[in-house]
């Protein structure tokens, strides 16, 4: 008998460490990498009453706007880091905010712009995430997402990229 109730205390240990390891971070860096690998900033993401607040930091790259989406994949593969996939979109909308049949659910509401001391940083609360490993449009669905970071400014309406150019930095989004 006394075996018995070891074996059905590891199964309850084991099934709450799993769920325990599936629990919403409190916080979350990620390191994003241009096409050298280089380190061009990063993105901290904090679960915010309604949605994901995140905070992008950029260095290191060409002065102007940059866009910056929540890609599908994650996966960072240089040079084109087209491995990422299309934006992170479970509610099957179109591209950006100013787009009237509703914007990706990895659209950001602006691009990030970087002076000319290639600095750049921006936060945003974004609604349409979360950072909840249950639900449909978790960051960490499907096994995780990407934050790429884009030539050229989004233009928060045009289909599927809002117009951002070339995709010159990535970071892999995974709890």
């Amino acid at each position: 008998m006394r075996l018995r109730g070891i074996a059905v205390f590891g199964v309850i240990s084991a099934v709450a460490m799993a769920s325990a390891s599936a629990q919403t971070p409190a916080k979350l860096k990620v390191a994003i990498m241009d096409s050298k690998g280089a380190d061009v900033g990063s993105a901290t993401f904090k679960p915010a009453k309604h949605g994901v607040k995140v905070k992008i930091e950029l260095m290191n790259l060409p002065p102007g706007p940059h866009g910056v989406h929540i890609h599908q994949n994650a996966v960072c593969e240089a040079p084109a880091f087209t491995t990422a996939g299309g934006h992170f979109n479970p509610d099957a909308k179109k591209h950006g905010f100013d787009n009237p049949m509703g914007h990706h659910n990895g659209d950001m509401p602006a691009s990030v712009i970087v002076g000319a001391d290639g600095k750049g940083e921006a936060s945003f609360t974004l609604t349409s995430l979360s950072l909840d490993p249950a639900a449909p449009n978790s960051l960490f669905a499907g096994g995780g997402t990407s934050i790429v970071v884009h030539a050229k400014a989004d233009d928060e309406k045009t289909d599927p990229s809002g117009d951002s150019g070339a995709r010159i930095a990535c970071g892999v989004i995974k709890n």
